[in-house]
């Protein structure tokens, strides 16, 4: 099967990619600006495309005629989304909806990642029946774009991750190599031990993804990890396992540190239906972080 993916420069691309090859399908990678992979594969190519731009989108699918497309592109940092929302409403909502529109003429399936943020946090642990009420723009984005893909008239699947985390590619870092690099370096690093996750490791949330599609899985799927941490035990872990003074990690709160994005306190999200249905079975904390740092 073609499948063209969205975002491909940024850290996930590479492991969704990757999968994808491997279960033989056809991948048309696309992202804004040159080629940052460092894929070589006969079923590979790639296409420099911004999904904000109609008549780019249209001109790329018009020449790969996909059969599938993984939205993966997105302004993803709460407080980018914050400090400018015409950005994000342009990124997260306008862009999905012209690639919805021109998947629409090729009657290919539509796979939408989205986030844990589309909660509010009181309580965590989030099915996916569960209301929706983000508490901050990148999460009120994200929730008018599944709206938009709820609405697509051929097969459409929404993932919902939960704070991915692994072997960064095209230096996009993320939780655990920052910490790494902070730790050392020597530095100190402030972290939160009031929110609380269910972290995703990379690998895993790529498996999803590709289970999902050679399923035709429809409807909103979570994909993450199952164990409960918070980010401050996350950093104790990498600080233990690299064999580091975790004295360099200090534990904060929402209080003692102002962002322009509120976070959600509580999320999580139970991955029951993931693994009835997919045969999903992510790897333990313990495990992803072993092969994130080695």
């Amino acid at each position: 099967m073609k499948i063209l993916i969205t975002g491909t420069n940024g850290f996930l691309g590479h492991y969704i990619i990757e999968k994808l090859i491997s279960c033989n399908h056809f991948v048309i990678a696309t992202s804004k600006g040159a080629n940052r992979l460092t894929f070589a594969h006969p079923n590979f190519i790639y296409e420099e495309m911004d999904f904000t731009n109609e008549k780019m989108v249209n001109t790329i699918f018009t020449k790969h005629q996909p059969e599938y497309i993984v939205h993966a592109g997105a302004v993803s940092k709460p407080d980018d989304c914050e400090k400018d929302k015409p950005l994000a409403d342009k990124i997260n909502i306008d862009g999905t909806a012209i690639l919805l529109n021109a998947s629409k003429k090729y009657t290919a399936g539509f796979l939408f990642i989205s986030t844990d943020f589309v909660f509010d946090g009181e309580r965590g642990m989030y099915t996916e029946t569960d209301a929706v009420n983000p508490v901050n723009y990148y999460g009120d984005t994200k929730v008018k774009a599944e709206e938009l893909v709820k609405q697509y008239e051929h097969t459409w699947s929404i993932v919902r991750t939960v704070l991915v985390y692994g072997k960064p590619f095209n230096k996009r870092n993320n939780i655990l190599t920052v910490i790494r690099e902070k730790l050392e370096n020597g530095e100190t690093y402030d972290v939160f031990n009031d929110q609380v996750r269910t972290p995703t490791y990379a690998e895993d949330l790529a498996n999803g993804i590709a289970a999902m599609v050679e399923k035709n899985a429809i409807g909103i799927y979570n994909i993450c990890g199952e164990e409960i941490y918070t980010p401050y035990e996350m950093a104790i872990a990498t600080a233990e396992f690299l064999q580091i003074d975790t004295s360099l990690i200090k534990k904060i709160t929402a209080k003692d540190f102002a962002q322009a994005a509120k976070r959600p306190l509580k999320t999580g999200l139970t991955i029951d239906k993931a693994k009835n249905d997919l045969g999903y079975k992510p790897v333990s904390f313990k495990e992803g972080l072993r092969r994130t740092l080695e």
